[in-house]
């Protein structure tokens, strides 16, 4: 149990980052990095704790991030582009955010000699649109060049070799986490459960893009802490990457709207619609590691993160 600590969070704001302030704030001095262009910490009991210091600036300046990071115990890097639409909008701005940003964090980690543990999140899309049991040192399969799709899993990928220069050069003492669809309370923006949950729960119709047929490994938020939390406790997560995610709640898309109809007894009907966008077809992650290394392994099964996340979203209609 991390206590008395000053953690560095980027994009504490944000959707996994606001609820890692939560996870910590009680005992910790928190110290949020964001430009607060999404905005979930504004949402939490929690947002106007003492303990939580924000400094309202942007990982591509690396001012803000020395400010953010010094003295800091522990950094955890959650900025980034999110969602595949602003992804596809704007592929510049998501290789500079996701490559220099994460550039700027780690040279910041270095002119900080106390600090324990960076942890830099990465993504489940290096490992390409098809990716069954994908373990951690399985080769990486990016998509065609000027496929805007791939811009975000190109730069996650390169900031995660920098992760690693980082650690075996200067002795940065880093370690990786790949997300493998998160969903739960509080997700800002994009996010095809959050979409199907908030439409059955207004009895609207649901949107499947394509067949439907693309199946994911999909893992609540709050294993999602879980994992990170335990990557920052754990010495010998230092220097390694680890899937995070929960093999156990797999579905094809078209089963998961037929999932959230059932459980939460919504009236809604299924439409399909051509897909904006190359897709993902398979991303199912091995999570062997993570629980040989960490003792993780994901708690919330579908059907009740499917609940938790609905009862969220009731409360705030």
């Amino acid at each position: 149990m991390i206590t008395g600590k000053r953690i560095c969070i980027t994009g504490g704001a944000g959707f996994i980052g606001s609820s890692l302030v939560g996870r910590l704030v009680k005992d910790n001095q928190v110290v949020v990095l964001d430009n607060f262009s999404r905005d979930s910490l504004g949402q939490k009991e929690y947002s106007q704790h003492p303990n939580i210091t924000v400094v309202k600036g942007d990982v591509l300046n690396y001012e803000d991030v020395a400010r953010a990071a010094q003295d800091a115990d522990y950094i955890i890097h959650c900025a980034g582009i999110a969602g595949i639409r602003t992804v596809c909008l704007k592929p510049t701005r998501t290789m500079e955010v996701n490559f220099i940003g994460s550039a700027n964090v780690l040279k910041a980690a270095v002119e900080n000699p106390g600090c324990k543990r960076v942890v830099c999140f990465s993504t489940s899309e290096v490992f390409g649109s098809c990716a069954l049991t994908s373990k951690e040192n399985d080769q990486s399969v990016i998509g065609a060049s000027g496929q805007a799709r791939w811009t975000y899993a190109v730069s996650k990928l390169a900031e995660e070799h920098l992760a690693v220069a980082y650690y075996r050069e200067f002795n940065v003492p880093t370690c990786v986490v790949r997300p493998f669809n998160i969903y739960g309370p509080g997700q800002i923006g994009e996010g095809a459960l959050k979409i199907f949950v908030q439409k059955a729960l207004a009895n609207e119709p649901i949107t499947v893009f394509g067949e439907g047929t693309q199946i994911r490994a999909w893992c609540y938020l709050d294993d999602m802490v879980e994992g990170t939390m335990r990557c920052i406790e754990n010495d010998a997560a230092v220097g390694e990457s680890f899937n995070i995610g929960n093999a156990r709640s797999i579905q094809t898309i078209y089963g998961l709207a037929n999932t959230v109809i059932r459980v939460l007894n919504s009236k809604s009907n299924i439409q399909f619609a051509p897909a904006p966008s190359v897709d993902i077809e398979l991303r199912i992650p091995c999570v062997d590691k993570a629980r040989d290394i960490l003792g993780f392994e994901a708690q919330v099964d579908l059907e009740e993160g499917i609940l938790r996340t609905a009862e969220h979203y009731s409360k705030m209609k």
